[in-house]
């Protein structure tokens, strides 16, 4: 399951904010949405979600930052359900984590779709500097 792409969308009052077809395609109608990392959200489908707690089953507790990033990433999770008009309600918290106001950017990326605050995505997400970054990256062995 991959996503891509970059969508703009606005949250209301009561914290409701539509998913694109696009990506309720592969999402199905429930799935999980957690802190992400930069600041954003991580919404993850149930398969894709399963294989990151199995991954988190196999890490030793007596790691403590593994215990901690643990915690930030479970404790924040809820089950998202998709409403009659394509919606979700996200969370208080999760909203308030990520600074969601009122206009909002889901962004597709691989296995996971990224909510973000929409000044947030822009301020984080400047391109200048992309030479040196696929520099890093391939030595990394991630070339394009």
């Amino acid at each position: 399951m991959m996503f891509m792409g970059e969508y703009s969308h606005s949250i209301d009052t009561k914290g409701r904010l539509i998913i694109p077809s696009r990506f309720r395609e592969s999402l199905g109608d429930a799935f999980v949405v957690t802190k992400g990392l930069d600041g954003c959200l991580f919404v993850y489908p149930n398969e894709e979600w399963a294989k990151i707690e199995e991954t988190f089953r196999n890490v030793p507790l007596t790691t403590k930052d593994a215990r901690k990033f643990s915690r930030f990433f479970f404790a924040g999770a809820a089950i998202c359900e998709v409403d009659k008009q394509g919606r979700i309600l996200l969370p208080q918290i999760l909203r308030e984590f990520a600074d969601l106001q009122k206009e909002v950017v889901l962004v597709g990326v691989l296995g996971r779709i990224e909510i973000w605050n929409r000044q947030r995505w822009q301020d984080a997400n400047t391109y200048d500097d992309m030479d040196e970054i696929a520099e890093r990256m391939a030595e990394l062995g991630l070339g394009i």
